[in-house]
């Protein structure tokens, strides 16, 4: 909303559980490991950003409690802090701080940094007493608090509950910050009488009380929010002086996606191994939806167990489809199935699209069923094979951290039965964005 005002957005997201980054995490626990154009591995929802604003964001906007512990104990060693006693408050807060103030001196107008987490949650105290000390060393309108809170729906009683938002605010205010918009989300109509309890108990203007309904289509909550006049509460506060927002691209879009034809059907399947938890592979998903999208087209999207594939199984799992993904992912298991999805997909010639762990497994494919390299693997799964066609890095084969795990593995290429490995092929433009 503000971006089709003119201005220049970007944003950063603070997760307050102490992993120094997504990178090392359980797919099923947290969702994907989105790459970002520097390399670093952050959070599923800065590809929900990028998608959002169009912008290339960096490590800066990816800020965990791990990240800022390690820096801060890293500055300790050095001798930094020259001798102080290293305390959350100042030096936790002003490490926080000054990721937030990393922006200041580029071309960014507006910088929304999202807390993560419950407000109250114990490891998340630190953000939020940083983000406090911003709102006091800044002018007041150039700070803007924006609260996310639930409104549940008691359908026994059809009534919609203020009470937790009451609560969270009340904690919040406790904390120092008092918001000066909330975005409420609903699966109802918020009625006016909620509306104006709300702002009364949570010392808010009516209009700054912020309905967030559930929407038909993801992409076209912008559109709501700007119909419930948050864009305009920010202006206001922030003293920004273009009120008159372009949507008219995104209108189109937004037209465009629901009145694509239901029955141009496109099936496509992802193939993978963590298919219980969508966000493993959100990304891939958004991939896929958007190039419907552009094409007029409805992507039927289908993830489907590499472990459940096999010689006598793939061709009934896979028959029905137009297009076959093999995406990310990390250990063994399920890569005989990526193995025997992939060799369907080459000798059907049906459009395929290898991902990082899929890219990899689309080489062992290759040379194990075209080159008849019947020991072709790579050297996480097998390090005895003696035709290890995806290396690890030398230089990381003996370390025992893991991070930054999803941009060391590279490619070797073959020349007949020689390999010869080729460290500059295998880089991150090969898994970014996934």
């Amino acid at each position: 909303m503000l971006k089709n005002r003119g201005y220049n957005v970007t944003i950063q997201k603070f997760d307050p559980y102490i992993n120094v980054d997504p990178g090392t995490m359980n797919p099923y626990e947290h969702g994907e490991v989105f790459v970002t154009d520097d390399g670093a591995e952050t959070d599923l929802d800065l590809g929900h950003y990028e998608r959002f604003i169009n912008e290339n964001l960096t490590k800066n906007s990816s800020i965990t409690m791990g990240k800022i512990y390690s820096e801060v104990i890293e500055k300790e060693r050095r001798g930094d802090y020259l001798g102080k006693t290293v305390q959350v408050i100042p030096h936790i807060t002003n490490q926080i701080k000054e990721k937030i103030y990393g922006f200041e001196n580029t071309d960014t107008d507006i910088v929304i940094s999202e807390v993560g987490g419950t407000v109250g949650d114990i490891e998340g105290l630190s953000i939020i007493e940083a983000i406090r000390q911003v709102g006091l060393e800044k002018n007041p309108e150039d700070v803007c608090f924006i609260h996310v809170t639930l409104l549940p729906y008691i359908y026994g009683s059809n009534e919609i509950k203020s009470k937790p938002t009451q609560h969270s605010v009340k904690e919040l205010q406790s904390f120092g910050i008092k918001p000066d918009i909330l975005v409420c989300r609903t699966e109802q109509e918020i009625p006016e009488n909620i509306r104006e309890k709300l702002a009364l108990y949570c010392n808010v203007r009516k209009t700054s009380v912020i309905q967030n309904k559930t929407a038909d289509c993801l992409y076209a909550v912008p559109l709501m929010l700007e119909e419930e006049g948050l864009a305009r509460e920010v202006c206001n506060h922030l003293k920004l002086d273009r009120y008159v927002p372009d949507n008219r691209k995104w209108e189109a879009m937004i037209e465009k996606i629901r009145n694509i034809d239901k029955n141009k059907k496109v099936k496509i399947a992802i193939v993978g191994k963590y298919i219980k938890l969508e966000d493993s592979y959100i990304s891939v998903i958004e991939s896929v939806k958007h190039a419907g999208f552009a094409n007029d087209v409805e992507t039927e999207i289908e993830l489907i167990d590499s472990e459940k594939i096999t010689k006598d199984t793939v061709k009934d799992l896979l028959k029905d489809f137009k297009g076959i993904i093999v995406p990310g992912g990390f250990g063994n298991r399920g890569i005989e199935g990526k193995i025997e999805t992939i060799k369907y997909a080459r000798e059907n010639k049906i459009p395929f699209l290898g991902i990082c762990l899929g890219m990899q497994m689309t080489v062992v494919e290759f040379a194990r069923n075209v080159l008849n390299i019947k020991d072709a693997n790579s050297a996480e799964f097998d390090e005895n094979s003696e035709n290890q066609v995806i290396h690890i890095m030398a230089e990381q084969k003996d370390i025992d951290n893991k991070g930054g795990t999803m941009r060391l593995r590279k490619l070797s290429m073959c020349n007949k039965r020689r390999f010869i490995s080729r460290r500059s092929v295998w880089n991150k433009r090969y898994i970014r964005k996934a």
